[in-house]
């Protein structure tokens, strides 16, 4: 327990390291997979050799493509809050918070909470000329590229009570965000997923089944392998940061317990010279020519110094006494203690 004490810090360290070094390992697994999916997915055109391309691969399901197109609804499309004229396929709203809240140390910063927010989608392709890909699930995309439709900020004006409640709770209103986000009818957007052609001959592409991401996105696909290959270089560096701490983390623990055990074995053999010294001392102190019945009952050779409790029988000499722990060798009652007995 005394050792734990001494390493509670490095623990404590050592664990958070841990879980980050963990967290990081697996979002770089993730990112080495889906940057090696992306360089060797195939870009593809909408058109006529579409679906020769699709023959080429089993079940008739490309597992990772590139492909670029116009966006266009299947139905109505959808009409924007803010401005009539304008309409989409994905539309999103959020209403944001803006306060100053305090924090531990004491000190005022600005902070966003998010309270309320929807999408809405309606369905759509992704149309070249007279041919089309429909577009699956798109609010599952792990990159959805919107427009900014409208941005309004609405500040509050607080009285002096507000003021005052405000110091007290440590959270002072600022006002209110309203942004409508949406995916225009019209845009020219990257789908990368996972391409696949129904019985009815319809094309679809859609969130892929091994576990890589829906990207619908304006970027092209040299600037997502970029985007990706900066994330994986930073995600080394944080391994080799946190794997630096976890390792001098854990050498700090290696050197408290040698060094706690290199000051134990030391104490140990302290303590086996001074019984050694003490030995000798007594046995040069004691008495010599002792009747039988004043002689140890086990070596027969030291006086008896020791008595047994609770029993309270004086058979040992101390040299003895620290061999026997168990059972008093006259009566064979449990040993409870022991105390050092003066004969005269």
């Amino acid at each position: 327990m005394d050792f734990l004490s001494e390493i509670i810090g490095e623990t404590v360290i050592l664990g958070i390291d841990s879980l980050i070094l963990g967290f990081c390992v697996k979002q770089l697994s993730k990112c080495k997979h889906i940057l090696n999916a992306l360089q060797t997915a195939p870009i593809l055109d909408i058109d006529s050799t579409l679906n020769k391309e699709i023959n080429k691969y089993p079940n008739n399901t490309i597992p990772y493509v590139v492909i670029r197109g116009l966006v266009k609804p299947l139905g109505n499309p959808i009409v924007s809050n803010y401005n009539n004229k304008v309409t989409g396929v994905v539309q999103r709203l959020t209403i944001k918070e803006h306060v100053i809240a305090r924090t531990s140390a004491g000190f005022w910063s600005d902070q966003t909470r998010t309270i309320h927010e929807v999408c809405n989608s309606t369905p759509f392709v992704l149309k070249n000329g007279q041919y089309s890909i429909e577009v699956v699930d798109a609010l599952a995309a792990e990159l959805l590229d919107l427009d900014v439709i409208s941005d309004k900020f609405e500040p509050m004006s607080p009285g002096v009570i507000d003021h005052v409640w405000g110091f007290f709770s440590g959270v002072r209103q600022r006002g209110l965000q309203t942004m409508e986000e949406m995916l225009r009818d019209g845009s020219y957007i990257t789908a990368i997923g996972e391409l696949s052609r129904t019985h009815s001959g319809a094309l679809k592409i859609q969130p892929p089944k091994d576990g890589l991401p829906l990207y619908l996105t304006t970027a092209t696909k040299s600037s997502l392998l970029k985007r990706l290959a900066s994330s994986r270089d930073f995600l080394r560096i944080l391994l080799i940061v946190f794997g630096a701490v976890a390792v001098l983390a854990s050498g700090r623990i290696a050197y408290k317990y040698l060094k706690r055990r290199k000051r134990r074995e030391l104490e140990e053999s302290m303590k086996r010279q001074l019984a050694a010294g003490r030995k000798e001392r007594r046995a040069v102190a004691r008495e010599r020519n002792l009747t039988e019945v004043q002689l140890c009952v086990v070596c027969t050779e030291n006086p008896k110094e020791i008595i047994l409790l609770p029993c309270g029988h004086v058979c040992l000499c101390e040299d003895c006494s620290d061999n026997i722990t168990d059972n008093c060798p006259i009566c064979r009652e449990r040993i409870e203690s022991r105390a050092p007995a003066f004969i005269t």
